[in-house]
């Protein structure tokens, strides 16, 4: 794991508890991260907003399915 993609957890981490603000982060730190650091970007967030209903529902709405690139 690169210096890069362990700072944009932590940034999102300390973020979560606005969804908003997660998911403007979220797009900030894909533009940020090489193709394969996204990937692993995008299956941490998987697993950490798993349990966070008020972040899943601005992730994966359906007007905005998670659209980041």
């Amino acid at each position: 794991m690169t210096k890069d993609l362990n700072y944009c957890k932590a940034i999102l981490y300390k973020v979560s508890f606005d969804p908003s603000l997660f998911k403007k982060e979220l797009q900030k730190a894909y533009r940020l991260l090489s193709t394969q650091e996204q990937l692993e970007l995008e299956d941490w967030v998987k697993t950490f907003v798993q349990n966070k209903q008020p972040l899943r529902s601005v992730l994966f709405s359906n007007s905005d399915a998670i659209s980041l690139g």
